[in-house]
């Protein structure tokens, strides 16, 4: 994580982050990390919304949040950090105003932008870590691609209907690394128009998903608990279950395979989504909010 100079909690965050100062697994050094640290929130959408809450209420220092979106009222049914004052506003400035009112010690870079693969290296760089919470295929592969050329830790989860799933990818992390995005999904790129918007979402669900990328985020920047990275955890709503996949790399994976041949973003074609089959289950690249 970015390097600070050395200091000790003052008062007001003693008496703000008490319930994590008590856990063995945190502590006062473990606090003063997450404050150190810089993470990126790409989408202010259904994931994004607990992302936005939870990091900022556990002290994460600098959270970026780059969306070009403009707040909706069909948003509302499950994007709770925008309200009916927010309509026609921008996302980004909506979610910081959010977090801001929860912790205003937390500082926000609002990034009122499309991520594109113009800008996708660049933005990537400056946090120590990523959280997916995008809304269409393209961006999720970019996603992807960029964090792994930056070498940043990636925390991804989807959503549709009533399941959602989420893995953290690393696979840029030496000879046992777990997967990334397109060893998961595929790189043979299939025209999709499953969407949230087409087929529907429960509105608690990116709630659940988000939540638990919040938790990840929060181990991987300790480095505490055991890692999603390797594993794909699957949610049914409507089941009330959860189930846990094991994912290798794919050795013949085009980024990160020994034989990779994409060495940037600028040139590759990341006009659709991709459909692939997981344990015998149908996976979209699209399934997200």
């Amino acid at each position: 994580m970015t390097d600070t100079l050395e200091r000790d909690l003052d008062d007001s965050e003693i008496e703000r982050y008490a319930r994590h100062l008590v856990l063995p697994e945190i502590g006062e050094e473990g606090q003063l990390s997450l404050l150190r640290a810089r993470v990126l929130i790409i989408g202010a959408g259904g994931l994004g919304a607990p992302l936005v809450q939870y990091l900022t209420s556990a002290g994460v220092g600098t959270l970026g949040i780059i969306d070009d979106d403009l707040v909706d009222l069909s948003n509302l049914q499950r994007q709770p950090i925008h309200a009916m004052a927010d309509l026609d506003r921008p996302k980004v400035a909506s979610a910081a105003a959010f977090a801001k009112a929860i912790n205003p010690e937390v500082t926000i870079e609002a990034i009122q932008e499309r991520f594109l693969p113009e800008n996708a290296l660049e933005v990537v760089s400056r946090f120590d870590l990523v959280a997916d919470a995008s809304d269409n295929p393209a961006t999720r592969y970019l996603i992807n691609d960029a964090c792994y050329l930056a070498r940043r830790p990636l925390v991804s989860a989807a959503v549709m209907r009533f399941d959602g799933q989420i893995t953290t990818f690393k696979a840029y992390a030496g000879e046992a690394h777990g997967p990334c995005y397109r060893c998961l999904f595929g790189s043979e790129f299939a025209d999709t128009k499953d969407s949230c918007a087409d087929v529907g979402v429960l509105g608690a669900l990116p709630g659940i998903l988000g939540s638990l990328q919040a938790m990840e985020v929060i181990k991987e920047l300790l480095a505490i608990g055991d890692s999603l990275s390797g594993r794909l955890l699957l949610y049914d709503a409507l089941a009330a279950s959860f189930r846990s996949i094991r994912a290798a790399a794919d050795p013949g994976c085009p980024l990160c395979g020994p034989q990779a041949t994409i060495r940037d973003v600028t040139h590759q074609d990341y006009a659709a989504g991709c459909v692939m089959s997981i344990d015998g289950s149908k996976y979209n690249s699209a399934n997200r909010d």
